[in-house]
């Protein structure tokens, strides 16, 4: 595989933001749920009109990994915080989403999704950097506490009428 491109997603993009985040959810998360849940969540969290609006948002932005060809490899996006803690306050950013395709998982593409996130929250000066994490996914919460996160509270993480306990993660900056 030749070296993938990391770019900035632009609103000409809300279709493959989509649709890569609807296929990596799945390929990650899809056997987990009821389908109806399943359906109901993606429809939800990967709707067109509301990618295309984060894309146009100023204070989110979001990243596309892709192979030599155009395809989408994985992606990450990041803004304003939105996990419920009495701590998150204005001006903290969260991750809000990072996936890689299975295939090139474990080749340290997530490192380098990461570290495009935490530089464009480092020129945004955020006084804490926030991530909800799945209570069963190991193999990301050791990704994040090698990078400096570290539990701070749970939540329930609705995916239709299923709910997953979520750990909320944070780290101050030391950008």
């Amino acid at each position: 595989m030749t070296t993938p491109i990391l770019r900035r997603a632009v609103p000409a993009d809300t279709h493959r933001l989509a649709d890569i985040g609807r296929e990596t959810f799945v390929e990650t998360f899809g056997t987990l749920y009821p389908p109806a849940d399943l359906s109901a969540f993606l429809q939800s969290a990967y709707d067109p009109g509301a990618t295309r609006a984060s894309l146009q948002d100023p204070a989110q932005a979001s990243w596309l990994l892709e192979d030599a060809s155009g395809r989408a490899l994985g992606y990450a996006t990041a803004g304003p915080c939105g996990l419920p803690h009495s701590e998150a306050g204005p001006g903290a950013l969260e991750l809000k989403r990072i996936y890689l395709r299975r295939i090139v998982q474990g080749g340290g593409l997530g490192g380098v999704l990461f570290d495009a996130v935490m530089r464009w929250m480092s020129d945004q000066s955020p006084p804490d950097v926030w991530i909800g994490v799945w209570s069963e996914n190991l193999g990301a919460q050791r990704f994040y506490a090698r990078r400096g996160f570290h539990k701070v509270g749970e939540y329930g993480f609705h995916v239709g009428n299923t709910i997953d306990r979520e750990f909320i993660l944070r780290r101050r900056p030391a950008f």
